[in-house]
């Protein structure tokens, strides 16, 4: 039989994977690039698309030399690309308005806070709470709960359509196309044909409803987003993709699957069962649980978001996230507490406990159970005997803690009988971390062989839709584990007074940032930034060519 191979393209925060896999799920080539991001005023976080354009169409072919194949010779690809990042262009010359508004990009934190207090927003809130009462929809109790976040697309969406004067115009001229980076990368590889999203992207930007699988009218309304602007909502892998124009990479390739990134690392690590968790710890820390055919309705602020839908199977998944892992990791190494994060694990052994230092890892805020925008991060309880071994040790503490605390969230808001913990993503590969999360949680917890489970989910969706893998059975069959922690009562046991200690910490950076001295990203921006003191609504966003567009 003719081998067949499957090119999977992973464009997350931070880094852009090309993969190439045979019938065998065995990884034949491959090639990484790093994903420019851009900080052109204080809490803004953007990438130039062009820039992104040309790491794509690169990676890709160092992924066919690598291989040693042509674009030919690929049988499909799949996609899977972060989420809730998103950009506009031009329906008639397809040109962009703007760069990639990040989904850790923060321009909209005034709005968010504005509009979680306004009087419009608690009046819908008591509305959905008082038609629970009556119906007892989880719909409807999903929606008295319903917070605005900086990680949603739906208000820095709605801040780029205040601000940038040419988008507004197009606007009026029914000329303007909205996609998150996934939209716009099918719009680009298809040679600028089709305008679509799957429908894991489209639930995690803040404006699709996962209860009725269409855009959410009230969101569009309230926000005056533009409906001709949005993309077809399709299912995550199909023919409708199409493929890519034959003159990017010599040959045309079919493409059959594109989804969010957190969906393609739950098929990678095969949660195909309801009650199985995927933790993904990369840039951030993503934990999701499959909760089946009914989305997950939180007071907790878990996240209901579609897995997947593949023709008659509908597959959602509850969410808790902590923005700040990889970067974290990141901050300290450029700090100068370790030379590299390899070495973490080791320096965090090398000492029984922290000397009473705490770290709180908020840069991007905290989510569940705190759901704080607000909060700060930093080292608490540090003392003239604390050392860098005792810092690093209270850092990776803190994302062990975060991550218990999101399990909990889970434990309290659902029955689901949990036995394991399938981790992914490359803080993963930190044993004191992945061994303090199994000690904590008490479940079993597996990293596999290679942690890339993202460009692996890609190519299980792929393979599946085309006969490569005939089952799901299968594709477990294929599932390749590298390590298993497993809990130690005595180990949580010792912990308790600690994790007390360190909540406690918690909460006195909660609210740290008060509305008059968070990042202005609606007020103004310090000129420090090289951005400019600028009066309130009136930012200034740069066209291609340089110039101001307000």
């Amino acid at each position: 039989m003719e081998e067949k191979y499957i090119l999977t393209l992973d464009i997350g925060t931070t880094t852009i994977r090309a993969f190439i896999y045979n019938s065998r799920a065995e990884t034949v080539g491959k090639a990484v690039d790093q994903v420019i991001l851009h900080y052109p005023c204080p809490g803004f976080v953007e990438i130039n698309p062009n820039e992104l354009w040309s790491s794509v169409i690169s990676v890709v072919k160092k992924s066919f030399q690598n291989a040693n194949l042509s674009a030919g010779q690929i049988t499909a690809m799949g996609i899977s690309t972060q989420r809730s990042t998103f950009i506009t262009w031009s329906r008639t010359t397809g040109k962009h308005f703007h760069n990639f508004v990040t989904w850790k990009d923060l321009r909209a934190d005034s709005l968010v806070k504005q509009w979680n207090k306004s009087y419009t927003w608690k009046l819908f809130k008591f509305s959905a709470y008082v038609l629970y009462l009556v119906s007892r929809s989880k719909r409807f109790k999903a929606g008295s709960v319903f917070k605005f976040m900086n990680t949603q697309t739906s208000l820095r969406l709605n801040w780029v359509l205040k601000n940038v004067v040419a988008l507004r115009n197009a606007v009026q001229n029914n000329d303007a196309m909205f996609g998150t980076l996934d939209t716009w990368l099918l719009y680009k590889l298809t040679g600028q044909r089709i305008h679509m999203t799957d429908v894991s992207s489209a639930s995690a930007t803040g404006f699709y409803d996962p209860f009725t699988m269409q855009w959410a009218g009230w969101g569009t309304l309230l926000l005056n987003i533009p409906i001709s602007s949005l993309p077809t909502v399709v299912d995550t892998a199909g023919e409708h993709f199409t493929s890519t124009a034959p003159d990017i990479w010599g040959h045309a390739i079919p493409i059959r699957s594109c989804m969010a990134d957190q969906t393609a690392s739950m098929w990678g690590s095969c949660c195909f069962d309801v009650g199985d968790i995927k933790l993904t710890m990369g840039t951030g820390t993503f934990f999701n649980i499959n909760t089946g055919s009914a989305p997950h309705a939180s007071v907790s602020g878990l996240y209901p978001v579609v897995g997947w839908r593949l023709g008659d199977e509908l597959v959602y998944s509850a969410e808790g996230a902590n923005n700040d892992t990889a970067s974290t990791i990141k901050w300290a190494q450029n700090l100068g507490l370790f030379i590299s994060p390899q070495e973490t694990a080791d320096i965090a052994n090398s000492v029984t406990d922290t000397d009473g230092a705490f770290f709180i890892p908020a840069f991007s805020g905290l989510g569940p159970p705190y759901n704080d925008g607000t909060a700060a991060s930093g080292f608490i309880g540090m003392k003239p005997s604390t050392t860098k071994a005792h810092l690093v040790r209270a850092l990776l503490e803190s994302l062990a803690f975060r991550t218990a605390q999101l399990y909990q969230c889970v434990r309290n808001e659902t029955d689901y009988t949990f036995h394991s913990i399938r981790l992914d993503g490359g803080v993963s590969n930190n044993d004191f971390l992945a061994q303090l999360v199994s000690d904590l949680t008490g479940l079993r917890v597996e990293r596999p062989v290679h942690v890339e489970m993202s460009s692996l989910g890609c190519a299980h969706i792929v393979g599946l839709h085309l006969g490569i893998w005939k089952s799901k059975e299968e594709l477990k069959s294929l599932r390749k584990v590298g390590c298993v922690f497993h809990p130690r009562p005595h180990v949580k046991k010792s912990y308790e007074h600690t994790i007390s200690m360190w909540e406690d910490a918690v909460t006195r950076m909660c609210g740290w940032y008060s509305r008059s001295n968070s990042l202005k990203s609606v007020n103004a921006v310090s000129d420090s930034s090289g951005c400019g003191v600028i009066p309130k609504n009136s930012f200034k966003l740069l066209k291609n060519n340089g110039d101001a567009v307000k």
